[in-house]
């Protein structure tokens, strides 16, 4: 999730953010495949906790994913702000198979318990970075949330197409 700051014209789809001072803001919820290439997004306001957002996140996938077969597994990784029962009850309805780290984990693995695995989180982290690269969604000028998806579609769509080229 990213939080974004956020003009003074907006109403819906924007509140306090917790890490800017209470600023009026928006979240973004962005699914990505292995590449990076955007799948499903969805905005709301940044103090929306990210579990509430999943649903959402996932009933906008704009491409119809493939049947899990035995040598096609759908995965799903997310971190330990996941880590909820009604996540894991959601990803199992969808039929992901189910990577989140569980909270205090982190603890256990500095503690030298479990072996330290690498962070897989960091494709998605990626993605939005390409997406901040787009001004219009840095800062949120949008008054309307409708406006506001529609360039985030198109910045999925262009970085979707850059894909395209960059991977074969």
């Amino acid at each position: 999730m990213v939080l974004l700051r956020r003009h003074h014209l907006g109403k819906k789809s924007t509140g306090p953010n917790p890490t800017d001072r209470a600023k009026s803001g928006t979240k973004r919820s962005l699914l990505v495949d292995g590449k990076g290439v955007p799948l499903g997004i969805t905005a709301d306001a940044a103090n929306r906790h990210d579990m509430k957002l999943i649903k959402p996140t996932l009933q906008n996938i704009v491409i119809n994913k493939p049947e899990p077969t035995i040598k096609l597994k759908q995965n799903m990784c997310m971190d330990k702000g996941y880590d909820y029962p009604e996540v894991y009850e959601l990803l199992e309805a969808y039929g992901y198979t189910i990577h989140i780290r569980s909270r205090g984990e982190e603890n256990r693995i500095n503690s030298k318990e479990i072996p330290r695995y690498r962070a897989k989180h960091w494709v998605v982290e990626r993605t939005h970075s390409w997406m901040n690269r787009f001004r219009r969604l840095l800062i949120r000028w949008e008054k309307k949330v409708e406006n506001y998806l529609a360039m985030l579609h198109f910045a999925c769509a262009w970085i979707t197409y850059r894909a395209a080229g960059l991977f074969g």
